[in-house]
């Protein structure tokens, strides 16, 4: 049974099928939807895609519905395993020549497996992660890295302009734009980790951690993002934009990546097992800056 009607073709707009829609998939749907592309949503816990209904999405049962007719299929999922699952639960919709834009961040690995299915599948395979949180994903502002077959970017032009702010366009290997993923969130994580610690020394220190946040305010030595992240911790708002649970699995990718190709990353690996003592604590669910619970010593 599906809700809502929107998924109908529209004349020179492709139709989208959003198979995952949790914090990204669901804003990057919307962001499609805001650009009147026709959209079907999938996910697992189907609760989590009915209130794209509210906005025009057809949600479908089956992830197999969702895309049975779609242009375009973006998977918006956790990692590797997930998106395997989620084609084989969708094989019966499939047909050659559709445009997969495969935006799940799942390694190196899981990402030469996957465009080897979707050859097998005749599927035109994109590797498209993107750089964002909940916010960017839902105001249509990522950053996409899209590597593959260039013939397909007529097609996904429509979405890619949809869901970001900046299409970078990596090459025709489908692992380059996954490459260049891992190289940005490995910048992104020693960041988190770097501002959670400069928290714990302030506080370990007796300092108002906000003198040190308003000694670094406007010079060289700030960011938009050390002040965001310091704040949701000092207020106590940690709902997640980029969950903890996900930054520890992407350290993960990004060490066997630079275990494979001989680079050793001391950072990357401290900041997976900070992560991974704040995951026990059981802050897996918040965003991930709370790895502050990690240094804490009570």
């Amino acid at each position: 049974m599906t809700t809502a009607s929107s998924a109908d073709a529209v004349p020179g707009k492709p139709s989208v099928a959003v198979l995952g829609t949790g914090i990204m998939g669901s804003g990057m749907a919307r962001s499609l939807l805001r650009a009147r592309l026709p959209v079907r949503a999938w996910n697992r816990t189907r609760a989590k895609a009915e209130p794209l209904a509210t906005a025009g999405a057809t949600v479908t049962d089956t992830a197999a519905e969702a895309v049975r007719g779609a242009d375009v299929i973006l998977t918006v999922l956790n990692d590797g395993p997930a998106v395997a699952e989620t084609l084989t639960a969708a094989a019966d919709g499939l047909r050659p020549g559709q445009v997969w834009l495969q935006s799940s961040t799942v390694g190196l690995d899981a990402t030469t497996e996957l465009a080897h299915r979707a050859a097998g599948l005749g599927l035109v395979y994109l590797d498209a992660p993107v750089s964002g949180t909940r916010q960017p994903a839902e105001q249509g502002t990522l950053t996409v890295f899209v590597s593959g077959p260039s013939g397909a970017r007529p097609t996904v032009r429509p979405v890619l302009e949809a869901i970001g702010g900046r299409t970078v366009w990596a090459g025709e290997d489908p692992g380059a734009a996954t490459r260049l993923k891992l190289v940005t969130n490995a910048w992104v994580i020693n960041l988190v980790n770097g501002v959670a610690e400069c928290l714990n020394l302030a506080e370990g220190l007796g300092t108002d951690p906000r003198l040190f946040l308003d000694a670094v305010k406007g010079g060289p030595l700030d960011t938009p993002y050390l002040q965001q992240k310091a704040a949701a911790v000092l207020d106590g708002d940690l709902t997640p934009s980029f969950a903890l649970s996900t930054a520890l699995k992407d350290s993960r990718l990004i060490l066997d990546a630079a275990g494979a190709s001989g680079v050793t990353l001391d950072l990357i690996a401290a900041s997976a097992e900070r992560f991974a003592r704040a995951q026990a604590a059981g802050h897996g669910d918040q965003d991930m800056i709370a790895t502050y619970y990690a240094g804490r010593t009570g």
